[in-house]
């Protein structure tokens, strides 16, 4: 390789580098702004889940709504999360892997598994495995808005109250740390009511009877899951981005590194090349 070659890689490299570090900064500010939102949402989820279980002290209330009930598992619909884009790791990779494992253990109960698919990358490898896709929501991830979370939960119990699912199953990557993601499967349909206490305090007056704040309470509950779901999916694609470009730049730092002493050492062997050619030349 000439010193030519080796300037022009350098400088590719470089370039390269400058992308991935400009990409590095971009993640970890979106990374913060998700989980600013994670945060945000968790205090609301934790008020519902409290109401829920105080609600779920009253028999009738665990009874009025079928959104709880439990039945034989004939129809199945997975949900499933992932990025819009790429240069994330192993981030897609993963929940592909895991999602196409989960269709075929759910293919085993259902023999069409629903599916709905969240990001376009899930969507566009499911399709070319030639996996037929209920519903995709591939520009979802990009807005994030709660009214589209809400829209997919209402279609799915829409489709659980008319008898076309008995299970619905959320799959998404949990966002642990930044250096941490899991990939999780979540039963969104039927809701599991937490246990509620044994006796209600004498001055916790219900206006309506509790079972019509459970009928109202529940799907609440289920649009705030699809909507957190989303979110910390986003977050751990972000936190994935981070890493990967933080070894990206890592990378090209000593690829940079071994291609400058790789040069020096070339420049100094044409250079003493040259010093015993002009020494020769004087000689004669």
């Amino acid at each position: 390789m000439s010193l030519k070659e080796i300037k022009t890689r350098i400088q590719s490299v470089s370039n390269t580098r400058k992308t991935t570090s400009a990409m590095k900064m971009v993640s970890s500010v979106k990374l913060r702004k998700a989980q600013q939102g994670i945060q945000f949402a968790v205090p609301y989820v934790n008020q519902l889940d409290g109401i829920l279980k105080r609600l779920s002290s009253d028999p009738e209330a665990r009874k009025v709504s079928p959104l709880v009930v439990e039945r034989d598992v004939k129809e199945v619909a997975m949900v499933c999360f992932s990025s819009d884009s790429s240069l994330c790791g192993g981030f897609n990779g993963n929940i592909i892997r895991h999602s196409r494992a989960l269709y075929n253990d759910l293919y085993k109960i259902d023999q069409t598994p629903l599916v709905y698919t969240v990001g376009q990358k899930i969507t566009d490898a499911f399709r070319k495995e030639g996996l037929t896709i209920n519903t995709g929501y591939a520009g979802m991830m990009q807005s994030r808005s709660y009214e589209q979370a809400a829209s997919l939960a209402d279609d799915l119990m829409d489709m659980y109250l008319n008898g076309h699912l008995d299970k619905v199953v959320l799959t998404y990557t949990h966002f642990k740390s930044a250096g941490s993601q899991q990939i999780v499967d979540e039963v969104l349909l039927p809701v599991t009511v937490p246990a509620g206490e044994a006796e209600q305090e004498s001055d916790y007056i219900l206006e309506p009877s509790a079972a019509e704040l459970m009928k109202v309470l529940l799907p609440k509950v289920i649009r705030m899951k699809v909507y957190c779901a989303m979110l910390d999916s986003f977050a751990s694609e972000q936190a994935a981005r981070v890493i990967a470009m933080q070894a990206a730049t890592e990378n090209a730092d000593n690829l940079i590194g071994e291609l400058t002493l790789q040069y020096n050492k070339l420049r100094q062997q044409i250079s003493r090349s040259e010093e015993r050619f002009s020494r020769n030349a004087e000689t004669d």
